[in-house]
């Protein structure tokens, strides 16, 4: 990487007629290079990010699922509405998967 002598800013590879330069876009010097062309790559680093989600352990009950009549079901309470409204109670068969609730 190349930084202008004037006023700092980086200098990025130009071609001008069959002569390669490196040219300030903020004030506008060239600078002849040494090197008879000039490549100028961008090289990113992606680094993934992998996150790894645990199952919440969710309680058991013995409600009857409405699909396969299942006797065992996990069961889990959340806000749906306002703050003013009750929670409501979720239910999903151990057996099947199925997902229903109660309010």
């Amino acid at each position: 990487m190349k930084f202008c002598e004037r006023c700092g800013s980086m200098l990025f590879p130009a071609k001008i007629k069959s002569t390669y330069y490196w040219k300030c876009r903020t004030c506008g010097r060239k600078k002849v290079s040494e090197v008879k062309k000039l490549r100028f790559e961008r090289k990113y680093e992606h680094k993934k990010k992998i996150l790894i989600e645990e199952k919440p352990k969710l309680p058991q009950t013995t409600k009857s699922c409405p699909k396969c009549e299942s006797s065992k079901a996990y069961f889990w309470i959340q806000q749906t509405g306002i703050e003013d409204e009750p929670p409501t109670q979720f239910f999903k068969c151990v057996k099947c998967g199925y997902i229903w609730r109660e309010e």
